[in-house]
């Protein structure tokens, strides 16, 4: 499933073929949502190998930047992604996955159920985050 660079735009934009853009690293950027209520979960990033092992399983699986390895949501935790959906953006460099969470729902290691728990506000004299659950 590499990157498809002989797709014109017009076969990219509107065709039927899934060919992601991945970047310069190999990575495409992945949005994870709840299937259920829409709660946007995390950002994560996917190398070929991650959304090949996604489609074949159903399990999510992303490229660990940090860690420089292979990562299957869940496996230490439980709390694997089950995808319900991918959706692919305009120029396919960007990915959408729809997921129910197993286990105890939680998709941050800091044990909250979203990555995006801090709201970010203006207090006059520097910016300062404040948690919303």
């Amino acid at each position: 499933m590499k990157s498809r660079p002989e797709l014109d735009e017009s076969e990219r934009e509107e065709g039927t073929v899934l060919a992601p853009r991945f970047d310069a690293n190999g990575l495409v950027t992945a949005v994870v949502t709840d299937a259920g209520d829409g709660t946007l979960l995390m950002v994560a990033h996917m190398n070929e190998e991650a959304l090949r092992f996604t489609l074949e399983t159903g399990i999510a699986h992303y490229w660990s930047r940090s860690r420089r390895s292979l990562w299957k949501k869940g496996e230490t935790s439980g709390n694997f992604q089950r995808v319900v959906e991918i959706r692919v953006d305009c120029d396919q460099d960007a990915l959408w996955l729809k997921v129910e969470v197993a286990g105890d729902g939680v998709t941050c290691h800091t044990g909250q159920r979203s990555c995006f728990y801090r709201i970010v506000e203006e207090n006059g004299t520097a910016p300062r985050l404040r948690h919303t659950e």
